[in-house]
């Protein structure tokens, strides 16, 4: 199981560019979108950790609370949390649909309700698990190498190429994708050296 700390502010990768990336931040801004992140995760009324193929919630209640005390909706995208006859602890619209006949949920100790999501597509991070809730930096997770060997071949590989694209992408590098497409033109115009490429186009969408 994957696990990771929830640092630095969200930062889409598929908006940045070779042309158009901001400039690498500062130390100093480093450590405060660290600091704002992990204060705006430990403001929320629940703690929450992934794999690239689940979720998992832990709420606290009040010591003697039973499952009857409770409310617990979990659906296709959404999640409620509330103890009976008050405001919802948690509620809203999932991140992503998950697998429902797969997720769970549990009181342990009277004390703790534990939410386990499994997510219908198992190569995303969810940058949130409520979508109004503010977001982790998906871009800086990195998984244990040695987590991978778990897989079996085409998912790891799948996951491997997912990985090396996002870091590409924010280093506005071409994907995988992109250097093939680079990768065959360059061939093609070594076996056609009579014709001018000198104004041609490819496309990287």
């Amino acid at each position: 199981m994957w696990r990771f700390p929830y640092r630095y502010r969200y930062r889409d990768p598929t908006t940045m560019s070779t042309s158009t990336a901001p400039p690498d931040p500062t130390p100093e801004e480093l450590k405060a979108q660290k600091e704002r992140e992990e204060a705006e995760q430990a403001a929320l009324p629940y703690k929450w950790t992934q794999t690239i193929g689940e979720v998992d919630i832990t709420i606290p209640v009040p010591p003697g609370t039973r499952g009857r005390d409770l409310v617990v909706d979990i659906k296709l995208t959404s999640v409620k949390v509330a103890l009976k006859g008050q405001e919802a602890i948690m509620e809203g619209t999932l991140y992503k649909s998950i697998a429902l006949d797969d997720s769970t949920w549990s009181l342990a100790d009277q004390k703790m309700i534990e939410i386990h999501l499994e997510k219908q597509n198992k190569l995303e991070w969810w940058p949130h698990v409520l979508t109004h809730h503010p977001k982790i930096d998906v871009s800086k997770i990195q998984p244990e190498n040695s987590k991978l060997s778990e897989l079996d071949g085409e998912t790891r590989g799948m996951v491997e190429k997912m990985m090396y694209d996002q870091r590409q992408k924010e280093m506005g590098l071409p994907t995988s994708e992109e250097q093939k497409k680079m990768d065959m033109l360059k061939k093609f115009q070594s076996q056609h050296p009579e014709m001018d490429f000198s104004k041609a186009k490819i496309s990287m969408g």
